[in-house]
């Protein structure tokens, strides 16, 4: 018979976040593909497993690593694939090699966990009944742009990760986009100084710069395209309002004098209230 590829999640910071049975499999299979092997035996030794055998799986080397772990997986071995931290393949290496072991028949599965994108938009205030996930933005300024300015164009949020030495850069593109776009930023998640920031890009820019808030991990949810067809009476009527009450509030008392959806009203006197506070 033939062995079992696991697909690991491991903690995005905190390490009590990961699973008792992600402690399970990786303590019971005989080889551990790691993007990192010196950081994987480092999360090893603190949650108390003895390493196995060790293989570096990373985007160098991914094609001739997969084929040792299908032969081991051929001769029953059974295997765990994870990454430096979350959900592997979430732009991560190891893509190729569960798309060679499904073609090949060979069993895999997944051992679910903390997640850097989910953890992000479970907490996130802005509208996400959808989403488009960019992984990591491109490091030159025009692709950036462009793939921003795209995002912007869908009808539905865009999150992203983004390196810390990019994030200054980052929000100066989205200020610029058509729309006063809102932004949700979460930065060092689950680590010790973790942060939560909402608003405007040149706010935000604004915030981290008084903190000096510039350096660990950033997940970037990009507000989807504005509702621009909106009844002017009802934008006049929620804007009027707005001044005086609280989104929720005005959400409440719109909805009794326009009629139309209290949460589709409270979006709107949200956006009032970002424009009113720049």
């Amino acid at each position: 018979m033939t062995g079992t590829l696991y697909v690991v999640a491991t903690p995005i910071g905190n390490l009590g976040d990961i699973s008792s049975r992600a402690v399970e499999v990786l303590s019971g299979v005989e080889i551990i593909a790691a993007e990192d092997t010196r950081r994987t035996r480092t999360l090893l030794a603190a949650i108390g497993v003895a390493p196995p055998k060790m293989l570096a799986l990373h985007d160098h080397n991914e094609a001739a690593v997969s084929a040792r772990v299908k032969a081991a997986l051929a001769a029953g071995q059974t295997v765990a694939l994870v990454s430096d931290a979350g959900t592997p393949l979430l732009s991560d290496p190891g893509f190729e090699l569960v798309r060679q072991c499904c073609a090949d028949g060979l069993d895999v599965r997944p051992v679910p966990g903390a997640s850097a994108l989910m953890c992000a938009i479970s907490v996130c205030p802005l509208p996400m009944a959808g989403f488009r996930f960019l992984g990591f933005l491109p490091a030159k300024a025009t692709a950036r742009r462009s793939q921003l300015q795209q995002a912007a164009a869908a009808g539905v949020p865009a999150v992203f990760f983004e390196a810390p030495h990019r994030m200054r850069e980052c929000l100066a593109d989205i200020a610029e986009l058509p729309g006063n776009r809102r932004v949700f930023i979460g930065r060092e998640m689950t680590k010790r100084h973790e942060a939560y920031l909402c608003g405007q890009a040149r706010t935000l820019h604004d915030q981290l710069d008084e903190n000096d808030q510039w350096r660990g991990e950033f997940v970037c949810v990009l507000e989807g395209q504005v509702d621009n067809h909106t009844p002017a009476d009802v934008r006049h009527t929620m804007s009027v309002l707005c001044r005086e009450l609280g989104p929720a509030q005005a959400a409440r008392l719109g909805a009794q004098l326009v009629g139309g959806k209290k949460n589709e009203l409270y979006q709107l006197a949200l956006t009032f209230k970002e424009q009113t506070a720049d």
